[in-house]
């Protein structure tokens, strides 16, 4: 079970200072995360672990992480946000 604390800390870590995966990352931790199974946990707490500019090519998908569980977990973040309404 993830504690309060263990999920503020994953929270800030998610905030990345760049909008456009503050905008992904940010919702995702805070409404998704805590359903992940404990493999997809640690999946997105290794994600965090990589560069901002690796994080945007991925998200921004000019490339593929060539770690199939890092590549998994662009996949589900994106999956989320393309599941959202349009904001117009």
């Amino acid at each position: 079970m993830t504690t309060q604390e263990e999920l503020n800390r994953l929270f800030w870590h998610s905030r990345r200072g760049m909008l456009e995966l503050d905008v992904l990352l940010v919702p995702f931790s805070r409404e998704v995360y805590p359903a992940l199974s404990q493999a997809e946990q640690k999946s997105y707490q290794e994600l965090l672990a990589c560069e901002d500019a690796d994080l945007f090519v991925w998200f921004m998908e000019k490339e593929v992480p060539d770690d199939p569980r890092i590549a998994s977990m662009v996949s589900l973040v994106l999956e989320r946000a393309r599941s959202l309404p349009a904001v117009h």
